[in-house]
């Protein structure tokens, strides 16, 4: 079993470690500014500037493992590497490998005609528009996709209707945001898992309103954002439907094992950035004569951050060595684990963190607070806690007769 990794990944966590702190973490306040200025549903132009930077520095779309179009790289060669731009709220955009993008860009490498290529996914692997998930929907419990009632009507042999009412859809607020993914019933009274279709929604077709933005413990995330969305009577060209009627709960494994992944392995790098800030701020801190870095309860809360840590970043190499192994099926008992797993890491690593900041760690002078709410989300999105605990409950029990 070999821990270490290859040149190449050496090799290119060195350029992303020096990219980050030459133009990334430099540039968070700036683009926090024009984001403000531009009253926040903008495009911030220093996101261009070091999206720019990275294309010719040969950081981009470094994900994709299956695909000429992307860096060539696995998914346990690829998890290093996002650990990395997810230390940084606007990391992983800069490297054109943020959510929901990357998901709905495999889709449209696995999923998608080379018309859907050609209109959508060329300008996405190009950096130049964003796209959004919209899958969940206010009146159901979303955690039971089953339950998901958004209709996807044929109307004669050229076109589909879609009515629904859908939230938290990624990435709709975006000014760039030009296409959804849209998740729905062609047949409601086909069988349980042949009921879901999804299908290209452009954001200009007639009858997609933006109902309103939903903040995350107050928190916008502009100028990306979370949106309610309403579809009404929206019309579709027939040829927009992905791989076919009643497919689309197949399209949703294949987008969301890598998404959740990818997801736990950003949560990583959140951690590790607040485990350095943690000590940084405990040998600068003097209470009760000492450093708080010499008070018991502070090193017992540095030591179970860092080992706790290095047990998540175990499971999701595991993981990704799994999937690119032996497929995302037969990985979904580790990736449906390190769902539960990463978040909850992340959430007690970032308080321990916000706790030994003392006042200071629930401001915004540091970034501790809009971490730890942001993380708090992943306990919910791509599936709560509770479901992926019950899928590996129940795929243990099956392994014992």
């Amino acid at each position: 079993m070999d821990f270490d990794y290859s040149d190449k990944v050496k090799d290119l966590q060195s350029r992303i470690t020096d990219f980050m702190d030459a133009h990334v973490y430099p540039n968070e306040q700036v683009y926090a500014a024009q984001t403000e200025e531009g009253g926040r549903w903008c495009e911030p132009a220093i996101m261009e500037d070091i999206k720019a930077k990275a294309r010719d520095a040969g950081l981009w779309n470094l994900f994709l493992p299956e695909s000429d179009l992307g860096a060539g790289l696995s998914n346990t060669e690829y998890a290093p590497l996002c650990e990395i731009m997810g230390r940084s709220h606007i990391g992983p955009e800069s490297f054109n490998c943020s959510a929901p993008d990357t998901g709905n860009m495999e889709v449209l490498v696995r999923y998608g005609t080379d018309e859907h290529k050609e209109r959508w996914l060329k300008p996405l692997l190009a950096g130049e528009i964003r796209s959004g998930f919209a899958m969940t929907e206010p009146a159901v419990a979303s955690s039971d996709a089953t339950n998901i009632e958004g209709s996807i009507t044929k109307d004669g042999n050229d076109s589909y209707v879609i009515n629904s009412r859908k939230w938290w859809t990624s990435g709709a607020m975006d000014p760039r945001c030009q296409i959804l993914i849209f998740m729905g019933k062609t047949d409601p009274d086909a069988g349980k898992y042949a009921q879901q279709s999804m299908i290209l929604v452009p954001m200009d077709t007639p009858g997609v309103k933006i109902v309103r933005h939903l903040p995350v413990f107050g928190y916008d995330h502009a100028p990306h954002g979370h949106a309610e969305v309403d579809f009404t009577d929206v019309r579709v060209p027939a040829s927009n439907l992905l791989l076919g009627e009643g497919r689309g709960f197949e399209i949703a494994q294949g987008r969301l094992g890598p998404g959740r992944i990818h997801h736990c392995m950003r949560l990583i790098g959140q951690a590790e950035r607040a485990i350095e800030a943690m000590c940084k701020r405990a040998k600068e801190r003097v209470a009760f004569g000492k450093p708080i870095a010499e008070q018991g309860v502070v090193m017992q809360a540095i030591a179970e951050s860092r080992m706790e840590i290095e047990q998540a970043r175990l499971l999701t190499l595991k993981a990704a060595h799994m999937m690119d192994t032996v497929g995302n099926k037969v990985a979904k008992k580790e990736i449906a684990m390190i769902k539960v797993i990463a978040p909850n890491m992340a959430l007690r690593v970032i308080d321990r963190a916000i706790q030994i900041h003392g006042g200071a760690g629930v401001s915004d002078g540091f970034p501790l607070a809009a971490e730890w709410a942001h993380a708090r989300t992943l306990r919910l999105a791509d599936g709560p806690d509770e479901v992926h605990t019950m899928a590996v409950a129940k795929m243990e029990l099956k392994g014992h007769g």
